[in-house]
């Protein structure tokens, strides 16, 4: 499945790797099994997403169309990277920016 956001979690989803807080602590470990309670938990502690066991993998490769190998993503991202300076790339939102980048990067070339 890959990375679902917090608010689409649902009960009985597995967890296919540790979940932390924003300060770095473990919160859920991978292979547990989600309820509603460990959901609540989640949301109080201000996770935004979290990866998901099974199905079809929510990855980069999986969002392109299948004429972009992932190898020119990887490049793009490579490229684009810099431009982000000291930012957190960790955090959900840039990683969703990268992302977004390199796409238009790969799909209209150089800006």
């Amino acid at each position: 499945m890959g990375i679902v956001p917090t608010d689409n979690l649902e009960e009985g989803m597995v967890l296919a790797a540790d979940v932390h807080d924003r300060t770095g602590r473990l919160l859920l470990g991978a292979g547990v099994e989600l309820d509603r309670k460990r959901i609540v938990i989640l949301m109080t502690w201000g996770v935004t997403e979290a990866d998901i066991l099974g199905g079809e993998s929510d990855s980069l490769s999986s969002t392109l169309p299948s004429e972009f190998p992932p190898a020119l993503m990887e490049a793009a991202e490579a490229e684009l990277r810099p431009l982000f300076g000291e930012n957190d790339m960790e955090h959900p939102v840039m990683r969703e920016l990268l992302r977004l980048a390199a796409l238009r990067k790969v799909i209209h070339g150089n800006p």
